[in-house]
């Protein structure tokens, strides 16, 4: 726990988010740890549903704050920047702030007097090189330049994997002492093990090219179970997906999600890019053997307890999921593994490493200002 400051009124820290992908669950989990901790949770892009606001607004230490502007990575996000510079500089001021916890890139560039981590979740040069498989093109220069600054301005860089740390110095800049690794963490708790039913599941944004569940639709036709896909089918800038061979069970509440999960017979996420994956947590917590993309991020966290296939390549999907399907000693003893190595990924060992984080910046931050 965070040590309450002099006047013996908890730490105060502005986190912003966005309700668009795991950021949302990420940040709600921090927050439901770290009950000691008072939160000014302010979102941008598309506001939070009534499921999420009712999430994080039942606990008692997070205010939260909505807003209409977009997202960084979104079209015209470049063009928001100053007037959500404004607003956060409210925040800060209006609620004392003593810590900024920027779940992105370019508030990390304010110029506010208090400390700043950023915390890495993607980022879109690294995101293009893995979908499209070439650099990002000009129009994405301005993008960079924001992503650059707010790196370079933090007092601290947080990136969930060793993977995204090298994606960062690739595309951006290099992140020297400031820079280290806390990975998502999940409560296992929430997740039980039910009697496995003959289905493969896979969740995930189904408009992001990254998550690359389309390849699951060309995989399965052959197989002998179905595949259901959990997710946002509508792009948040228009358009819906629809895939052929799939049964698309649209967005679910974490408690659904739990339920879908406890009874899958198998995970697939045959991801081109995913800086964690959440999800595949999840499902390895709750016991399901994993079949995932051959990537750097997806080796480190689950080498050895995963069966991984080449993105591109629907044939060796198809390959990996008919062998699970046929062999439940192999599906057993890879749920075994997985939920093995998931609880190495905790909440309350993320929870524990941020409180520290928030505490050194703090008091660094003390330092500081008396010297």
């Amino acid at each position: 726990m965070i040590e309450c400051k002099p006047d013996g009124r908890p730490p105060t820290v502005l986190m912003t988010a966005d309700c668009v992908g795991g950021v949302w669950s990420y940040a709600a989990g921090l927050c439901r740890s770290l009950p000691d901790t008072r939160f000014i949770v302010a979102t941008m892009g598309p506001r939070p549903v009534q499921a999420q606001c009712d999430a994080i607004c039942e606990l008692e230490n997070v205010i939260l704050v909505e807003s209409d502007y977009r997202l960084e990575w979104m079209a015209g996000g470049d063009l928001d920047f100053p007037a959500s510079r404004h607003w956060l500089l409210d925040l800060i001021a209006q609620y004392e702030v003593d810590v900024v916890h920027v779940n992105g890139y370019a508030q990390g560039q304010l110029g506010f007097d208090r400390p700043a981590v950023v915390v890495a979740h993607s980022d879109v040069l690294s995101w293009w090189r893995a979908v499209h498989k070439c650099a990002a093109p000009p129009e994405w220069d301005e993008y960079r330049k924001n992503v650059i600054a707010g790196l370079a301005s933090a007092s601290r860089i947080i990136a969930p994997t060793a993977a995204v740390m090298h994606d960062l110095e690739h595309h951006y800049l290099p992140l020297a002492g400031a820079a280290s690794v806390i990975p998502n963490g999940v409560d296992a708790t929430a997740f039980r093990i039910t009697a496995k039913q003959p289905f493969v599941l896979a969740a995930g944004r189904l408009w992001d090219a990254a998550k690359n569940l389309a390849a699951l639709s060309t995989a399965a036709p052959g197989l002998s179970w179905p595949i259901a896909i959990a997710g946002a089918t509508e792009h948040p800038e228009g358009g819906t997906v629809r895939l052929a061979n799939a049964r698309l069970l649209g967005s679910l509440t974490p408690a659904e999600m739990a339920r879908a999960l406890a009874s899958a017979g198998i995970f697939a996420a045959p991801a081109r890019y995913e800086p964690f994956g959440l999800a595949i947590l999840e499902a390895a917590a709750a016991g399901c053997p994993l079949v995932l993309g051959d990537i750097p991020s997806l080796r480190e966290n689950w080498n050895d307890a995963a069966i991984f296939v080449d993105p591109e390549r629907p044939v060796e999907l198809h390959a990996a999921l008919a062998m699970l399907i046929a062999n439940p000693e192999e599906r057993r003893l890879l749920a075994t593994a997985a939920r093995s190595r998931a609880r190495s990924f905790t909440m309350d060992r993320m929870a524990r490493a941020y409180s520290g984080l928030y505490r050194e910046m703090m008091h660094n931050s003390a330092v500081l200002e008396t010297a």
